[in-house]
């Protein structure tokens, strides 16, 4: 980062660069006293504060040597070394770009009013990179590369850079030591990349699950029938169910205006009852104000009173009776009531029961073409009159006797299917039986063949070693034989051939023996794997069959 330098590469004096700074001004040296003042004593270094008005050459090098060790903490400064010989090499390697003008003599007096300008502006500069350097060792920015402020997380060439440096700090502490491995430092590695990944790999495996369930609920969606054939089935229901309910809030309707009805005469009657009430008592006054008008003898009122008492004994007799009829109609009219009642719950019973079998009109076939429906007219003066809808006993009655045995016969039938079914079922779980049977004594003869032909391969892979090791030594006596034949001439040429002849008779014996066992081989696997596909064929005839019924 800092770009260093070998010490003495800096620019020589003849390449010096002119200080732009106005050294010579004092409020700009007041600035730069003050400014080192409060950086040696923020960096713990004790000095007065006026210690730079006269500055002496060992209190000079000290300043110096303290502000450029906290740039490079790692600066060879040479114990009893003089200052002279010390004092440029910093500044060159720290690439200080006035380090041409300053002339090394005037280290003897620092505080001349000739070098003290140069000297204190070299003094600010080292303070000012010190302030800069120990801002950004502070900054906590990925370029420091340190180990301890890498995130959990993180995608910064820095960081891992800064790891990989921490790694190979401690491996080759771990080397120096004589080792060659480094399984504490891998492990260590590889931790801190699992941390790092740790989110990642959870988000990943979450993304795999929710695939999955999405992959499932897709395979699903293909293979159910398509919405708009259960919508369909959906739709025909509603329509059959909003049918029934308009019945039924139409019969409803009806109870409710006939009951408004009734409750409508019953206050008429109540209204004529009170008239004639009203009416009977200004007839009973207007008698009474005549009875009183009139001049009758002592016998005529004798008469009158006897006649009185004699029709009100009557009226009093008819009273009791009317009376009695009041108390006998208003009992029978509470039967009727409740008479009413009980049949119109039996109706609606009856209605709700033929909802509950759908035999609301239309009937399907092959059932008869009739409304089987009925109301309940209360208001009606004859009783024929009150059931209203099909004649019970000719056409209800035979309707509902004839659904009956209808419904018994496709009870019947479906118990006669169930119990085929059921048998055929009992028939497919032993057929089951008898095949999970022959698919283990197969699977024994697979066994068994897998078995041979193991050591089929055994027996071929030693006889193949045998006749390698025979051909090897008929090559190694057929060399000999050429040998020989080199050395005594043509004499052996057909002992050459013969063993010539050997070596590829051995050979071609190889390579039948493998084609052979790769035949063996190739065939025994065929015939295993059209069983096995036989018998995954049938258990899927077998659970597709059983998933039908």
């Amino acid at each position: 980062m800092w770009h260093g330098a070998i010490p003495g590469a800096g620019p020589s004096g003849s390449q010096a660069t002119k200080d732009p700074r106005n050294l010579r001004d004092g409020p700009t040296q007041a600035k730069m006293r003050r400014d080192i003042i409060e950086w040696l004593h923020r960096t713990d270094l004790d000095v007065p504060n006026n210690i730079l008005q006269s500055l002496t050459a060992r209190q000079f090098g000290e300043i110096y040597q303290h502000l450029v060790l906290l740039v490079d903490p790692a600066w060879p400064f040479k114990e009893g070394a003089r200052l002279e010989e010390q004092f440029i090499q910093p500044l060159q390697a720290l690439r200080y770009p006035f380090v041409g003008s300053i002339d090394i003599r005037w280290l003897a007096a620092p505080a001349a009013p000739h070098s003290w300008p140069s000297l204190l502006a070299v003094l600010h500069w080292l303070v000012e990179l010190g302030k800069a350097r120990l801002h950004y060792m502070e900054s906590e920015d990925p370029t420091l590369q340190e180990p301890s402020l890498v995130p959990d997380e993180f995608d910064d060439i820095h960081y891992h850079q800064a790891l990989a440096m921490d790694y190979y700090l401690a491996a080759y502490e771990v080397f120096l030591s004589g080792q060659d491995v480094y399984p504490e430092q891998d492990k260590a590695l590889e931790e801190r990349y699992a941390k790092k990944d740790e989110k990642v790999v959870s988000d990943l495996n979450q993304q795999k699950e929710r695939l999955g369930e999405l992959m499932a609920e897709l395979k699903q969606l293909e293979k159910s029938p398509p919405p708009i054939e259960q919508l369909k089935t959906s739709n025909g229901y509603l329509k059959h169910d909003k049918a029934k309910f308009e019945e039924v809030i139409r019969q409803l309707e009806d109870r409710k205006q006939r009951l408004i009805d009734t409750i409508a005469h019953e206050k008429a009657e109540i209204s004529l009852a009170m008239s004639n009430l009203e009416r009977l008592k200004h007839e009973h006054e207007r008698l009474t104000d005549i009875v009183k008008a009139q001049n009758l003898t002592q016998e005529e009122v004798h008469r009158m009173t006897s006649e009185h008492e004699s029709l009100t004994r009557d009226l009093e007799h008819l009273k009791a009776k009317i009376s009695e009829t009041n108390k006998a109609v208003t009992k029978l009219e509470v039967s009727l009531t409740r008479k009413v009642e009980d049949a119109d719950d039996a109706v609606d019973t009856y209605n709700n029961l033929l909802s509950a079998l759908n035999l609301f009109p239309p009937l399907p076939p092959p059932l008869p073409d009739i409304n089987l429906t009925l109301k309940l007219n209360s208001a009606a003066s004859n009783p024929q009159e009150m059931l209203v809808g099909s004649d019970v006993r000719e056409e209800i009655k035979p309707a509902l006797l004839k659904i009956a045995e209808l419904k018994r016969n496709e009870r019947a039938t479906l118990e006669n299917e169930q119990i085929t079914v059921d048998a055929d079922l009992d028939q497919l779980t032993a057929d089951c039986e008898n095949l999970e049977s022959e698919v283990v004594e197969v699977q024994k003869m697979t066994n068994a063949l897998s078995d041979q032909a193991d050591d089929l391969r055994e027996a071929v892979q030693r006889e193949a070693v045998k006749s390698s090791e025979e051909a090897q030594r008929l090559e190694e006596e057929l060399n000999k034989a050429r040998t020989s034949a080199m050395a005594n001439g043509v004499g052996v040429k057909s002992r050459l051939q013969a063993l010539d002849i050997a070596y590829r008779e051995q050979i071609a014996k190889a390579e039948r023996l493998r084609d052979d066992t790769v035949r063996a081989i190739v065939k025994s696997s065929s015939e295993i794997v059209a069983f096995k596909d036989e018998v995954s064929r049938q258990l899927k005839y077998l659970h597709d069959f059983a998933d039908a019924n």
